[in-house]
């Protein structure tokens, strides 16, 4: 016969029924879905048997207790930190989880830094659509592209290796979603560095900073949490062509400090200042007049710049390059990168600025033609142009020399038709007639190198002489006279003679004696006269018949006509 037992047959004190609610609790009601405290009693081959508190252990393999570097971490009578899955599987044991353990211990420590604000640290692992993957303790965490760094990083594999500081911007842990930021962590540090910065700044300061940026006309430089601008005329003494041939962004340059100012929070920055000016002193390091090798370094329109050392470059200008070649560009002279000789031909230590002659170191064709042909010498070249001026003779050494229209021909009415008989390429023979080797001026003459035959004729036949020529030509003034092949003298009315006043027996090609009465050597006229010849004549007649006593002639007419009679006989 069974008994019954009834609850209300059952009295129990308070005190006894709060044991039984703890050791129920410590049998594992509430311990299930936790993470709990247990202690390593014994190892079994490959697994620990581990105590917490529940009616039966629980068993973990060992290699959960390895450490990153395969070492094991604890041993037998360690406590350790597990996970309750279950108190009791079909076997009776308490099942256990060291990795949930893990997890939920990491849940925890990022929700309290989380809440309280706090940076977490971690390491990117991978890429995934739109950003990258964070480890943080075991827990994958999300990294917007966005939020890498304050400026754009085209490498994120050298950050990968290392440890990185998080800030976590948003958590759910019921998804398992994690959203973290490395951005908002050096936004706040350059904060924080950029009001430290500010209150140590001063002109003249060194400071180490990393190249953030490259643009033409210089790099910008970080320099924890404020941005200096280094120049492009500040990165070198020496002519820089680009910034990216002096720095490349990430570099580590030191800078100083050039201009600050502190409303604005402009910083201008400079490299070349840490270093020695090389212009200092350049004046006695580079006199005028003395020559030096250097190396081009540039070509442009207006010359060419060659760089002396480094840092310090001097223009010679175009030219100033060669003593002949005056319209030809620079570059069909030098070559970026050959090294020349040039003399020093002034210095402006204020203005960094130094003038150099490359044609001073060679031979001076003007200098070396005055020395060997002299004024008066005769010499021969090529006509390499025709201008309404005048011709350019090419001459030895590459330089050309001036014949002025007035010096072509001695025949002052040719003008400008005297150099259609010229062509280019022709050869002439001139002569020398001036010389202005500084000014890089010749002057020749093509007529001095032919006689005159206008000033031979002249010089033969002075004012006064009796001549015979040919009637050439009829003008308004009087009779033009061809006297020579290339002489005319002009016979004016008043000058005809007194039987033929008009001039009626003047016909053309008929042959005329006449007499030179005036020269114009500037103008090269020749004044003629019939009438004066005769006069002439008749004095001597006259002259002939008073010195004959055996004359007995009635009158002075008669004695004139027989004069001439006689003369004309003879």
């Amino acid at each position: 016969m069974g008994v019954e037992l009834r609850v209300e047959d059952i009295e129990l004190e308070d005190e006894d029924f709060g044991a039984l609610l703890e050791d129920s609790f410590e049998k594992g009601v509430g311990k299930e879905g936790q993470v709990v405290t247990g202690t390593i009693i014994q190892q079994e081959g490959d697994e620990f048997i581990i105590d917490v508190g529940l009616k039966s252990e629980g068993r973990l393999t060992i290699r959960e207790f390895y450490d990153a570097n395969g070492k094991l971490e604890v041993g037998i009578g360690d406590t350790v930190d597990v996970f309750v899955e279950r108190c009791e599987d079909q076997n009776g044991q308490a099942v256990l989880s060291r990795e949930k353990a893990k997890r939920e211990e990491a849940w925890m420590s990022l929700e309290k830094a989380f809440n309280d604000k706090k940076v977490v640290n971690g390491r990117i692992v991978g890429k995934v659509k739109g950003g990258y993957t964070v480890d943080l303790n075991s827990l994958s965490a999300f990294l917007p592209g966005s939020q890498v760094d304050v400026r754009p990083v085209h490498d994120i594999m050298r950050l990968q290796d290392e440890e990185q500081p998080f800030d976590i911007l948003k958590m759910d842990r019921r998804r398992g979603n994690i959203v973290v930021s490395r951005r908002s962590v050096i936004e706040k540090q350059r904060d924080s560095a950029r009001s430290a910065l500010l209150e140590t700044l001063h002109e003249g300061m060194i400071l180490d900073g990393i190249v953030k940026n490259i643009t033409d006309y210089g790099a910008f430089v970080d320099l924890g949490g404020l941005d200096g601008l280094l120049h492009i005329t500040d990165m070198s003494w020496k002519r820089v062509k680009h910034p990216s041939n002096v720095v490349s962004v990430g570099d580590t340059v030191s800078v100083q400090v050039i201009k600050f100012n502190s409303e604005t929070q402009r910083i201008s920055l400079g490299m070349k200042q840490l270093q020695t000016d090389p212009w200092e002193g350049i004046g006695a390091k580079y006199p005028s007049g003395v020559k030096f090798r250097g190396i081009v370094t540039n070509i442009t329109d207006y010359g060419a710049f060659v760089e002396l050392e480094s840092g310090v470059e001097g223009l010679a200008h175009v030219s100033e390059l060669a003593w002949t070649k005056k319209n030809v560009h620079p570059s069909k002279i030098l070559d970026v990168g050959r090294e020349v000789e040039v003399m020093v031909l002034d210095v402006d230590a204020d203005r960094r600025r130094i003038s150099l002659g490359l044609k001073q170191c060679m031979e001076n064709p003007w200098m070396t033609f005055a020395e060997r042909h002299p004024v008066g010498s005769a010499v021969k070249g090529e006509i390499k142009n025709i201008t309404e001026f005048g011709l350019f003779i090419g001459l030895e050494g590459d330089i050309d020399g001036l014949v002025h229209l007035s010096d072509v021909t001695w025949d002052a009415g040719a003008g400008e038709d005297a150099l259609k008989q010229f062509q280019r390429g022709q050869e002439v023979e001139a002569v020398v007639l001036s010389l202005d080797p500084e000014k890089e001026r010749i002057s020749l003459g093509l007529k001095q190198a032919n006689p005159d035959a206008w000033t031979l004729w002249v010089d033969a036949n002075p004012k006064g002489t009796t001549v015979r020529g040919t009637v050439k030509e009829v003008i308004g003034a009087g009779v033009v006279i061809s006297l020579s092949e290339q002489v005319d003298g002009l016979l004016r009315k008043g000058e005809f003679s007194r039987e033929d006043p008009e001039g009626g027996r003047l016909t053309p090609e008929a042959p005329l004696d006449v007499m030179v009465t005036q020269v114009d050597r500037q103008k090269r006229k020749i004044s003629l006269s019939v009438r004066s010849l005769e006069n002439v004549q008749e004095r001597e007649t006259l002259k002939e018949y008073t010195a004959d006593s055996s004359t007995a002639t009635s009158s002075l007419g008669e004695a004139l006509s027989k004069a001439l009679e006689r003369k004309a006989g003879a």
